[in-house]
């Protein structure tokens, strides 16, 4: 038996996984099949278990304070708003004021609501508008979240529109959560109409076959499907926020057509060289596999550098997206190689591109060789390419020293939403915005003298417009309202925070309310961001050192990645903070961002750059072995991934454009700044930046200290038998650059 025929058997080398997922690619492929279908039934309403909140700090001063007021002053923290608009009658009028008593009777009879009060039962001047036209009927839904916005579906119907001579419009904090998951809900699934046959349409352009473009596609929808089943399962024990399927869907298409195009593409590759189908896949599995399965692990360390933060909203990420990527890898391990099995040769039917070619003279292929020339005139002018790219990237990334941190609001949703034309009437129309203002919660025995005389300290303090209360209740606890002047979250709204928990009292005080809220959302974050830098920075740096044998190329992995990513946040600030594109991307500027975001996109963002210096690495350290020419491999390597990593960006690109298209100003802001980080890593960072660097490193650039080489040599990688792991010359294919860089020396 001739040594192709051994390898195709299994042997030679061929490895216990490529036998394990060859040798029943049917029955690989029908478990697969039925598995979806369970993850489709399993994963089936999802989204109705999330939550649209996450945002605070469970062990934060103010989440505790909401907690207590909750149990013990329902009406201190309304999150339903009823605002009654009377026209030109005015709210005092005696059918306005007696229509408006007889629905807050109504709602305070209603299951799961407390805390009922209104301007005609209190007489607040915050609770009327300064028109006189408009008031409002606070209450609180208490409960989980979920519960509470099923509490609000059941009783929204009943008061929404018209009673009477007043016309009732629902807001507050419970309602915009509530609009807003329904808005993504929605969103989503138009991205997913548009992201789908775009990104079929693409991949037939990539492989010309429509079969070869099918593959990619199938592996993204097991990855989605599997995800949403995980997810479901964690809803059973954890919040998960509603966010984390955007995420869910631009990961699941992007990571799995990139690994599957990897894998797909060097198939094709060994095929055109001769290789059976088997010793195709082999091959393919040894080189492309490993690089898909340290490309999975790089991501999914980045994603899950997110668990070491404590709100919901950023540990929903890491769920998602180590679940998704995990699941596209698996996919593009098991399943395509099956597929490839029982596709042979016909990976490559249905050429759509020939139709184009009809009539045309053949060309020889010269497929990369455009990526090969312009790797060798980037080295042949290294340094001027190294600075004048860092420096433009740098330029790019300097908005980003003027960001101001905010939180998530009621303007994250589009002008025309019901909840949010409501917010826009009390924050322009009444004289402290109902609900948004700072509690302090009070706690301990205290005199009305005392009290007296703390409210009137606080009143004191710069920023604060006024001061309420106190309110008491049983067991000597109270609770006292500020509104802030200027912005409810604004940085003079920070500011009264920090000084109220600085103030004396003769009582136990603790403070929340948004401003709050978002203090101790900056100071959690803050104070774990150093932990998730460390992982991401460590792992990433281990993981590459063990695909490289190198210390310098890890290094240089980690700055040229984060160094990719400069452009993007400093487009986040100049477009969103700024306001610089609001008319024509359709979204409202608050002047900040929102605190968590710039996290989340850091690690996805990070992650995927990492996905493509993982793929041309692994290519040129490949080429590297086989041959020791430092330079040549970096040509090598470029020509041959060049392309493809182009491709997969500009796919993943179009998915995160379509996500980009939603109608809340996170999600956009998520899905367009990571499609331009994706686009300038694969057209900047990878095609100029690193073959420049790495010409200026030399030799150097593969160097290692003499344990750490041991280290490698016992527990890294190698590809240097890539092309031939039996032992076969006669399956051998020398590169074309090769052969003609042979030609010339001789």
């Amino acid at each position: 038996m001739s040594e192709v025929k051994k390898s195709a058997a299994g042997g030679g080398g061929g490895g216990g996984w490529t036998r394990f997922v060859t040798a029943r690619p049917r029955l690989t492929l029908l478990v697969a099949l039925v598995l979806t279908a369970l993850a489709v039934l399993a994963g089936g309403g999802v989204a109705d278990r999330m939550g649209s909140g996450g945002w605070e700090d469970p062990a934060a001063e103010s989440t505790y304070a909401t907690e207590a007021l909750e149990r013990q002053f329902p009406g201190s923290q309304p999150n339903v708003l009823l605002l009654v608009d009377a026209g030109a009658a005015g709210v005092d009028a005696p059918a306005v004021a007696a229509e408006a008593r007889r629905l807050a009777e109504r709602l305070d009879a209603e299951p799961g609501v407390d805390g009922v009060g209104s301007y005609w039962s209190t007489g607040s001047p915050a609770l009327r508008s300064e028109g006189g036209r408009q008031a409002v009927i606070a209450a609180r839904i208490a409960g989980e979240e979920k519960d509470a916005a099923a509490v609000l579906d059941r009783i929204a119907p009943t008061y929404r529109g018209a009673h009477g001579p007043v016309e009732v419009s629902l807001g507050g904090g419970l309602a915009v959560r509530h609009e807003m998951q329904t808005v993504i809900q929605e969103d989503l699934l138009r991205a997913e109409l548009i992201a789908l046959p775009l990104t079929l349409v693409l991949l037939v352009m990539v492989f010309g076959s429509a079969v070869a473009a099918l593959l990619p596609l199938g592996v993204g929808i097991v990855a989605i499907l599997g995800t949403n089943a995980v997810l479901r399962g964690i809803t059973e024990f954890t919040d998960v926020s509603v966010f984390a399927q955007n995420l869910t869907t631009a990961l699941g298409l992007g990571l799995a057509i990139d690994y599957a195009l990897f894998v797909v593409r060097r198939y094709r590759e060994e095929l055109a060289a001769g290789a059976d189908t088997y010793t195709a896949v082999r091959t393919t599995l040894r080189t492309a596999g490993r690089t898909v399965l340290f490309s999975a692990l790089t991501v999914a360390v980045s994603l899950a550098a997110m668990l070491v933060f404590p709100q919901y909203f950023l540990r929903s990420f890491a769920y998602a997206g180590i679940a998704v990527v995990l699941l596209a890898a698996t996919a593009a391990l098991t399943l395509l190689p099956a597929a490839l099995v029982l596709l042979g040769d016909r990976v490559n039917a249905l050429d759509l591109r020939r139709l184009l070619r009809r009539g045309r003279a053949p060309r020889k292929d010269t497929s990369g060789a455009g990526w090969g020339r312009a790797a060798a005139l980037v080295m042949r002018r290294a340094p001027v390419f190294a600075i004048v790219t860092t420096a433009g990237l740098v330029l790019l990334g300097l908005p980003f020293l003027g960001v101001r941190f905010g939180t998530a609001d009621d303007r994250q949703l589009p002008v025309t939403a019901s909840s949010r034309v409501v917010q826009d009437q009390l924050r322009d129309g009444f004289p402290g915005n109902p609900g948004g203002g700072i509690t302090v919660l009070a706690e301990g025995t205290a005199t009305p003298a005392q009290y007296a005389d703390f409210r009137e300290r606080i009143s004191a303090l710069d920023g604060v417009g006024r001061a309420e209360g106190p309110v008491t209740g049983g067991g000597g606890s109270a609770y006292f309202t500020v509104v802030p002047e200027g912005e409810t979250v604004g940085a003079g709204a920070q500011r009264v925070v920090g000084e109220l928990r600085a103030a004396e009292a003769p009582f136990a005080t603790s403070v929340t309310g948004p401003a709050a809220v978002l203090v101790d959302s900056k100071d959690a974050i803050a104070d774990r961001l150093p932990w998730a830098a460390g992982i991401i920075v460590l792992v990433t740096l281990l993981l590459v050192f063990l695909l490289t044998g190198s210390v310098v190329v890890p290094v240089q992995a980690v700055l040229l990645n984060a160094l990719s990513l400069t452009a993007m946040f400093g487009a986040v600030v100049w477009v969103f903070q700024e306001g610089h594109l609001a008319g024509l991307l359709g979204f409202t500027s608050t002047g900040d961002i929102e605190t968590t975001l710039p996290v989340l996109m850091f690690c996805v963002a990070f992650g995927l750059s990492m996905d493509y210096g993982v793929f041309l690495l692994s290519r040129i350290k490949e080429e590297y072995d086989a041959t020791g020419d430092h330079e040549h491999s970096v040509r090598f390597g470029l020509r041959h991934t060049g392309g493809l990593i182009t491709a997969a960006a500009v796919i993943l690109a179009v998915v995160m454009v379509a996500i980009g298209t939603s109608r809340v100003t996170n999600t956009k802001m998520l899905g367009l700044g990571v499609a331009l980080a994706v686009l300038m890593d694969a057209m900047v960072v990878r095609s100029l930046l690193v073959p420049s660097v790495m010409k200026l490193t030399g030799r150097l650039t593969w160097w290692a200290p003499g344990p750490l080489r041991r280290f490698h040599d016992r527990f890294g990688i190698s590809e240097n038998d890539a092309y031939n792991p039996a032992g076969t010359p006669d399956v051998i294919e020398v590169s074309e650059e090769l052969r003609e860089a042979a030609s010339s020396r001789q």
